[in-house]
């Protein structure tokens, strides 16, 4: 049986099955996907605490249920990262991303349409867990890159060091479980 952990969060409480992801180091694995009471909670509880925005950036996937909760809830519109170039996207930007949770070094891409949405706005980046910030610095990247200010950083989650951070809104600490 695989160990677990024990994850309370905007009044709700879960058990994250931990992971690998090296010899020396195991996650504890935080999905949304499915869980619509969690995502709509987490919503709820960060958009009390973060400031005014008139957009929000996600990047594709995970972060994808708790930008449209927050986007449904605010009556403020989300857009997301792409992790390829689709085929409607017109002079797409791009930036390179290595997350803690992916293997390979990955890219995130906007069109022309959805980097028009954050052009001269205040962007409100949303992720699910923050770690090592990579996927956040991407996306404050992208928002440069399209003429958008970057407002404020969330996750529901600062694993690891991030949770020291005093840039980044977020609602619990996730811990990393060394070996």
């Amino acid at each position: 049986m695989a160990e677990t952990y024990t994850l309370k969060v905007a009044g709700l409480t879960r058990e994250l099955k931990r992971y690998p992801v090296n010899d020396k180091l195991d996650i504890a694995a935080f999905i949304m996907f499915s869980d619509v009471e969690l995502t709509v909670k987490c919503s709820e509880e960060l958009l009390k605490k973060v400031s005014d925005f008139d957009v929000i950036l996600t990047s594709e996937a995970k972060g994808i249920p708790l930008a449209y909760e927050m986007s449904r809830q605010s009556g403020k519109p989300y857009v997301v990262a792409r992790k390829s170039v689709k085929v409607y996207m017109t002079n797409p930007v791009s930036v390179s991303v290595k997350s803690i949770t992916t293997k390979d070094q990955q890219m995130l891409h906007l069109g022309d349409e959805k980097a028009e949405m954050l052009r001269e706005k205040k962007v409100l980046i949303v992720d699910d867990v923050i770690s090592t910030g990579e996927s956040l610095t991407a996306m404050e990247k992208l928002v440069s890159e399209a003429g958008g200010i970057v407002c404020e950083r969330c996750a529901v989650l600062a694993e690891g060091d991030a949770a020291e951070r005093t840039d980044i809104v977020f609602l619990e600490k996730l811990p990393l479980f060394f070996k």
